[in-house]
């Protein structure tokens, strides 16, 4: 069973249970995904298989990654990730990994790149408190004192203002709601990272194994 799959986000929506309660949910285009390389511990030094998704004109490729697609018998593909699997001998070049590998109510983790927003101050991207709005008071959004002045620097892991988003995000332990394995869509409760078309890796959750 491969450990993981590698999509799309589609957006959000919600879908009613049986019950009438609505359930918000993040449908994700996923798959279909190829083998595309299989690596072995004698030969690489550790277990994994690394997969393609997603189309791209193969007048885009250059000749190296023409050559590694051609090595598996898989079209050229836009994505490529790796991952760890236990037994590499299980898997062949070229296999074809579906959406349907995953099942109604199994937890999943999630992985994307969260959407960039830019310089931020720190109100919004640590949620500090803002000084008093008077006009008087002339302190209302800015970073304040730094700390101590013995030091006469500041110190690494200040929090700051700066960069905002576009940083890998997990999360983790969401529901897989519904299944559509003929149109490869996964259903899952909650939000996930990234804006719609953003790539995303979706894997069993860590937190629920059992």
């Amino acid at each position: 069973m491969p450990k993981g799959i590698l999509g799309k986000k589609v957006g959000m929506t919600q879908i009613f249970t049986g019950d009438g309660l609505a359930v918000p949910v993040t449908v994700i285009e996923a798959g279909p995904c190829y083998v595309v390389q299989i690596k072995t511990p004698e030969k690489d030094g550790y277990a994994a298989i690394q997969i393609g998704f997603g189309e791209k004109r193969e007048n885009l490729f250059n000749k190296p990654l023409k050559g590694h697609f051609k090595a598996s018998g898989v079209r050229p593909l836009r994505y490529l990730r790796e991952l760890r699997v236990e037994d590499p001998g299980a898997y062949q070049l070229g296999q074809e990994i579906k959406a349907d590998i995953f099942a109604q109510g199994e937890r999943v983790d999630v992985v994307g790149t969260s959407k960039g927003k830019g310089f931020a101050g720190g109100i919004k991207r640590h949620g500090f408190h803002r000084g008093p709005m008077a006009h008087g008071s002339k302190y209302h959004r800015r970073p304040g004192s730094l700390g101590a002045k013995g030091p006469a620097r500041v110190f690494k892991g200040r929090r700051l203002p700066g960069h905002l988003g576009a940083a890998r995000v997990t999360v983790q332990n969401l529901e897989v709601v519904r299944v559509d394995g003929d149109r490869n869509l996964l259903a899952v409760k909650g939000a996930i990272p990234g804006p719609k078309g953003g790539l995303v890796l979706v894997k069993p959750s860590t937190k629920n194994r059992g």
